[in-house]
């Protein structure tokens, strides 16, 4: 009786979990059709294109849409493609996630290991500014960077992106410092260790799971913004985003279908090898503490 009951009991375990995989297949195909569509449609010329067909594979793949896209596409009154605009947002997304990151660490930090009177208060409204929408900040940032000399540039998108992320980067680190031992941080101290020297010795080196939740938050964040990048800068230094908008609503010449996708491509790579190189150990990092509070 026990030997049949483990039969069956065994049998629909496998069954569901057959169930299972072919649903998240089905679901992971429907999640990755858009990528589909947009790598094959830029290897393919405008006129299978224009046969209709875009789940069809092509019949004739060529990179000449992908070479165009980077280095010839007109975008605005300039033809020399997005290559300018794509290192545009590399030099912007770098150094204002590594200055968020860090300046969120240190604010996690402090609100954390050096409680000051009114830390609450001010953790408040930092996390207060986390739900902050980007067109209530519009009018008043430009001001401020107009006042700054930043108008226009890419430190003033830097700037844009290090304030508004410093809410979201500061929560992270908070919560994750909360759970990190105290005894540590006072054995450092007795030891004569500062408030440097503690923070780059000890807690730096042992955040490695949150600064990569913070890193591919940032990260994502950034490049794919394109309020801040079309209200902020104009012309070459635009980022990416933004020449992307621009290739897409082009009103002139031939529509050429297969240059857009190669130009959504470029956009999207940066991100989508950041996901695949610390995917996983974005996951870890949420679970070592990213979400406790």
């Amino acid at each position: 009786m026990s030997a049949a009951t483990e039969t069956v009991s065994g049998g629909s375990a496998r069954t569901a979990r057959i169930v299972i995989y072919a649903l998240l297949l089905v679901l992971a195909a429907v999640y990755l059709l858009p990528l589909y569509v947009m790598l094959t449609t830029s290897l393919k010329p405008l006129d299978e294109i224009r046969a209709g067909d875009m789940l069809a594979l092509p019949r004739q793949p060529s990179l000449a849409s992908w070479y165009k896209a980077w280095g010839e596409a007109c975008i605005g009154v300039t033809c020399e493609g997005i290559k300018g605009y794509f290192w545009n947002s590399i030099k912007m997304v770098v150094p204002a996630v590594a200055i968020s990151t860090i300046l969120g660490a240190l604010n996690g930090y402090v609100l954390t290991k050096w409680r000051f009177p009114g830390h609450k208060l001010v953790f408040g409204l930092m996390l207060f500014a986390c739900f902050i929408p980007f067109q209530a900040v519009l009018i008043p940032m430009a001001r401020v960077l107009g006042i700054f000399g930043l108008a226009n540039s890419t430190a003033g998108l830097i700037f844009v992106h290090v304030v508004y992320g410093l809410g979201f980067t500061t929560l992270f680190f908070r919560n994750y410092y909360e759970a990190f031992p105290d005894e540590l941080v006072k054995a450092a101290m007795i030891d004569g260790a500062g408030f440097f020297k503690i923070f780059w010795r000890i807690l730096l080196p042992n955040s490695g799971p949150i600064i990569v939740v913070t890193v591919i938050y940032q990260f994502t964040n950034i490049w794919n913004d394109f309020l801040f990048g079309v209200s902020f800068s104009s012309g070459g230094a635009s980022p990416m985003t933004v020449a992307l908008n621009n290739l897409v609503s082009s009103s002139t010449g031939v529509k050429e279908y297969n240059v857009d996708m190669a130009a959504a491509v470029f956009a999207a790579l940066p991100t989508l090898l950041v996901y695949i190189v610390a995917g996983r150990y974005f996951v870890r990092g949420l679970m070592a503490g990213a979400v406790k509070g």
